[in-house]
């Protein structure tokens, strides 16, 4: 009980920061609960690179186990796994077995299997991540096991917190743009690291009959100025629909290679997911609210952090 205690601290920290910095969030936010309604999580999305480093300490794996390896810490097990190689990634759906006592998202971790990428993009890459200072989740799985009192919970979840950020030092602007020829997923891994891609609403837990669907929730947002994604993944009854806001473009460090010193470029950050569920067939008679992942929505998905080639650089 106590490790979903801490995730649901832990969320809640990483919403916050996440919607400080992506407006679109907010801003539905506010639509839902102007509407009397509420807004709940449906999953968290995170990213990351398929690559070990050999450190003092031992082996480490920048990829899924990196984020995985907390999930599990909290509780979380695998629900589901998906492939995509036209974009050289591969991604696991977790889910907790407490998730509805404590309302927890499932959460969807994908990692870009960096050893497809050229030779020369690959050794760029690792050289790049090696400066990195990594989460110690192995020091504090002991303390997580043992915690016991309210003070503890919120004290693990600040630290947990500290996990997800670009643990590396600012990428060359000349490597992140050769990846992100390649692939926009590495590119933007190298600028944000493990910060949160998207968080999801969940519109069957919105509980207002001004937006009962996903259609009437995209279009509000789209009304209210939000810029959204052209169409809805998955056709209507299906066991999943999915749409999103557009990416917000933040300012990021990198290393000017050319001038020799450190300087910021626009770039894609995070969006804003919606999400329905429905519930389908498994059987003759027996239905089942879907929980999983749609290989192809998710897919399409993925590209909406891709960098407008009309940004100013």
């Amino acid at each position: 009980m106590k490790q979903a205690q801490i995730a649901c601290q832990l969320w809640e920290r990483l919403w916050k920061d996440y919607s400080r910095r992506v407006e679109y969030a907010r801003v539905y936010q506010s639509i839902i609960e102007e509407a009397g309604g509420a807004i709940a999580n449906d999953h968290i999305a995170f990213r990351s690179l398929r690559l070990t480093l050999d450190r003092p300490m031992g082996k480490i794996n920048l990829g899924i186990p990196y984020i995985a390896g907390i999930a599990e810490a909290l509780g979380y097990e695998v629900a589901g796994e998906y492939e995509f190689p036209d974009q050289y990634l591969y991604a696991r759906h977790y889910r907790h077995p407490e998730q509805d006592r404590f309302d927890l998202p499932k959460l969807f971790i994908s990692e870009l299997v960096v050893d497809t990428l050229p030779d020369p993009i690959v050794r760029q890459i690792e050289a790049t991540v090696s400066s990195g200072k990594f989460f110690d989740l192995e020091s504090l799985k002991p303390k997580i096991e043992a915690t016991s009192t309210d003070a503890e919970i919120e004290q693990i979840a600040t630290v947990l917190q500290t996990a997800f950020i670009r643990p590396w030092q600012p990428p060359k602007r000349s490597l992140v743009e050769s990846v992100n020829q390649v692939s926009q997923y590495g590119a933007w891994v190298l600028l944000h690291g493990y910060a949160v891609n998207h968080f999801t609403g969940y519109i069957n837990r919105q509980h207002t009959p001004q937006y009962p669907d996903i259609e009437s929730t995209a279009r509000v947002l789209s009304q209210r100025g939000v810029p959204m994604k052209d169409a809805i993944e998955g056709s209507r009854g299906s066991g999943l629909r999915q749409t999103a806001t557009q990416a917000v473009t933040e300012f990021v460090d990198v290393w000017d290679d050319a001038k020799g010193e450190l300087s910021q470029i626009p770039w894609t950050y995070a969006y804003y997911e919606i999400a329905e569920r429905n519930f389908i067939e498994i059987s003759p008679g027996k239905t089942v609210l879907f929980e999983g992942f749609l290989n192809a929505q998710a897919k399409n998905l993925f590209e909406m952090t891709r960098r407008s080639e009309n940004s100013n650089q």
